[in-house]
């Protein structure tokens, strides 16, 4: 039989994760704050709509959440009509939104207090990764929370790995997102270089995507850089978000991050140019105009 759980704010990653867990038998209880999104999992998947937070928990087992950042993470969890308030002792909450591991060590000892675990566990792989069920999943707190949770998780989930205490999954994310930049950076650099030097890009990733250069941004992203394609995928607004976090918790523990924060001065110039929405690839189109 399927569990109750309640998944809170169904944004680009929200959704469909929320979707595998209705389709793999679960009954699923939702909050949006606009709350179409959650009328929408009701009528396709047979969920049911709360008005609050505190409302979506009540008699939930497992509670997921995906939503912005720290301040909107907070309001869900802390705020008025918020989760923790309601959340039913033993039960666990787990939280996917990219967010600082401040915040996330916060809320663990804020659900501690209140007699029910607090895991930070964000997401790696995209809207395509949720769509397919495929995500990468890095999660901090409790062994015990971790293991209870983990077959719930792996419903929208390929690889699901405990990491360390809490805020070890932010901590990961953050690991990911400045290997990522730095991947972006080369990947425009080179696709660059062989424009300007009259080769055909779409060749050359041929070539190079089956050697020491290939990565799944040059599998998934080198063909619409190519192209010029950026309005879709991961927004570069956000990537600077988790950056900013990497880059603040650096200094924190005197870890040097150059190109971390050079990529990240590279999307502060995409956004002035009114590209904050594109994708992180949108990074190529800094070098076309030099």
């Amino acid at each position: 039989m399927g569990e109750r759980v309640a998944f809170l704010c169904l944004g680009t990653m929200g959704a469909p994760m929320a979707a595998h867990l209705c389709r793999a038998g679960h009954a699923v209880t939702a909050y949006n704050r606009t709350v179409g999104r959650a009328e929408l999992l009701a009528t396709e998947h047979g969920a049911r709509v709360a008005a609050t937070p505190a409302e979506a928990v009540g008699d939930a087992q497992v509670v997921f959440a995906c939503t912005g950042a720290d301040a909107d993470l907070r309001a869900i969890t802390l705020g008025e009509g918020g989760a923790f308030a309601a959340m039913a002792p033993g039960s666990v909450f787990v939280d996917h939104t990219t967010a600082s591991a401040g915040i996330a060590r916060e809320l663990a000892a804020a659900a501690e207090a209140r007699g029910f675990a607090f895991l930070d566990a964000p997401v790696s792989g995209g809207e395509d990764g949720a769509k397919r069920g495929a995500l990468t999943v890095m999660v901090g707190g409790d062994e015990s929370a971790f293991a209870r949770v983990e077959p719930l998780v792996r419903c929208f989930a390929q690889e699901v790995r405990r990491m360390g205490p809490a805020g070890s999954g932010q901590l990961t994310k953050m690991v990911n997102q400045v290997c990522i930049a730095g991947i972006v950076q080369g990947l425009s650099e080179g696709l660059a270089l062989a424009e300007r030097t009259g080769l055909d890009p779409d060749a050359v990733v041929e070539v190079i995507a089956k050697g020491a250069a290939q990565s799944w941004q040059m599998d998934h992203r080198a063909a619409t850089m190519n192209r010029g394609e950026f309005d879709f995928g991961f927004a570069v607004d956000w990537m600077r978000k988790d950056l900013g976090m990497a880059l603040e918790e650096a200094r924190r523990v005197g870890a040097r991050l150059p190109v971390a924060a050079l990529v990240d001065q590279f999307y502060a110039a995409v956004q002035a140019r009114g590209g904050g929405r594109h994708d992180t690839s949108s990074l190529i189109a800094l070098l076309r105009d030099a």
